[in-house]
């Protein structure tokens, strides 16, 4: 008998009247608003304007949430299309179904097409949002523990998620693989901040390290689940894609850090830049030079 466990929520939807509140939604939402004000204030410590950030998410959200959506569908396709199944639910994305790999792989995309608008380098913008993209990972993963979904292989640890009977699954207790993901990737944000603070990241080098670090854990992670997935050569498909996207991430900072060391100089073009300490200390004396000194009756002096 297992006395501990991590309860599920009875339900993953609340009716304010007639307008449902649904948990999945809100972390999702909760995630992007996460990536969007963090990544803002690293892209403007580089040098950017406040609001860029912002206005480049305005596309990378929507081509995000569109790849995630079609990744998840594509490669689950016996869920929505096959005998039995209404394919309709393919649309229903509050039901859950968001692919991290087709997520970032749009994102990208739509980021492209922002960061061109705005003449700036992707790669910059890139390596801005990457903490807080894992962070927002860590917060979207519990949307899966609002829909009772994606957990991994019963267990009796005392911290075990407790799942109860429902479309498709079995009441028991299982091991959280929401939480162990979700504190993966706060790991992940801060071992990104911590690098990119100690070696100077850039030109997309941060970004890459987000990715490689986080394909790490979704490997061990993907193995622990028990929810229907498609196999090959005994792995999980989301396996050999954490494999593939890990290498090609490690290539890219190896192969980057020799063609383009350092950081970039300039970010954003067209911000304004902060005068530096060096250069008020030399504006001060001479405003303070042609300050007129007053005379022994307290007016200023004319010299």
């Amino acid at each position: 008998m297992n006395l501990a466990f991590i309860p599920s929520p009875s339900t993953g939807v609340i009716h304010l009247g007639p307008i449902p509140l649904r948990g999945y939604a809100f972390c999702i939402i909760i995630g992007v608003f996460v990536a969007v004000w963090y990544g803002n204030k690293r892209w403007v410590a580089r040098g950017g304007r406040a609001g860029t950030v912002a206005d480049i998410a305005v596309w990378a959200v929507p081509f995000g949430l569109v790849g995630g959506r079609l990744y998840h569908v594509i490669t689950d396709y016996q869920l929505y299309f096959s005998d039995g199944e209404d394919w309709v639910d393919a649309f229903k994305i509050w039901q859950g179904g968001l692919g991290i790999w087709g997520a970032i792989a749009f994102g990208a995309v739509g980021a492209w097409i922002g960061c061109r608008r705005r003449g700036i380098p992707l790669p910059a913008w890139a390596d801005a949002l990457a903490p807080g993209i894992a962070f927002a990972q860590a917060v979207g993963r519990w949307g899966n523990w609002f829909n009772q979904e994606l957990y991994g292989k019963p267990t009796d640890v005392p911290w075990a998620l407790k799942i109860s009977e429902g479309t498709n699954r079995v009441a028991g207790t299982y091991h959280p693989t929401f939480l162990y993901e979700s504190l993966w990737c706060v790991g992940v944000g801060f071992l990104v901040i911590w690098a990119d603070r100690r070696f100077k990241l850039g030109h997309g080098r941060a970004f890459a390290l987000y990715v490689a670090a986080y394909c790490v854990g979704r490997g061990w992670i993907e193995y622990m689940r028990v929810d229907e997935a498609h196999h090959v050569l005994g792995l999980r498909l989301n396996d050999w894609t954490a494999i593939t996207v890990f290498v090609l991430a490690v290539t890219y900072i190896v192969i980057s850090s020799r063609v383009r060391p350092g950081r970039e100089d300039v970010v954003e073009p067209s911000a304004p830049e902060a005068p530096s300490d060096d250069a008020a200390s030399d504006v001060a004396p001479e405003a303070e030079a042609e300050k007129p000194e007053p005379s022994e009756n307290g007016t200023p002096s004319k010299s």
